[in-house]
């Protein structure tokens, strides 16, 4: 199952949906998961010590049945939005074994962002590929001037499929 995972509500959250439409058309398994939405408290040792959150539960099953991913995150500040870096943090933290849920699994990046998301791209590429992902050269990269390229969504979502072994 390919799990699209999205940090915004926004854009980013109706690239993710776009990007569902089109596996679907292709017959990939897929879900949308927006962290947005999951209600999960920010990581903080002292909120760690209090003892695992049950927003957490549904997290790590799809990202624990996930055997592939595409992240859409906008840029936040240069870098990685809030709910991205808050979700990693308590699956590294709170999953039995956390490498499982990422190491070498299909992982493509994607963005929708004013300012164009080349430096979230480059930190997503960064931290997911630190945990173990195995992170497509192929990247999707939109903004208000720059509508999604279809042929490219295809393009990394074959990749993805192939790379994960989905039956079509």
């Amino acid at each position: 199952m390919l799990l699209i995972c999205t940090a915004s509500s926004g854009h980013n959250l109706e690239l993710a949906n776009r990007m569902a439409a089109i596996a679907s058309e292709m017959g990939i398994d897929h879900r949308v998961l927006d962290l947005t939405a999951s209600g999960l408290p920010m990581y903080t040792p002292k909120r760690e010590a209090e003892g695992r959150p049950a927003e957490l539960d549904p997290i790590e099953d799809a990202f624990g049945a996930a055997t592939s991913f595409l992240v859409t995150a906008p840029e936040y500040n240069g870098s990685i939005p809030p709910v991205l870096s808050n979700t990693i943090a308590w699956l590294s933290t709170q999953t039995e074994d956390f490498r499982a849920v990422f190491t070498l699994k299909p992982l493509a990046i994607a963005t929708h962002s004013g300012g164009g998301g080349q430096k979230v791209l480059v930190a997503m590429r960064l931290q997911f590929a630190h945990l173990g992902c195995t992170v497509l050269g192929r990247e999707i990269q939109t903004n208000r001037n720059k509508a999604l390229n279809e042929d490219s969504a295809r393009a990394v979502l074959s990749q993805l499929a192939e790379l994960s072994g989905f039956d079509r």
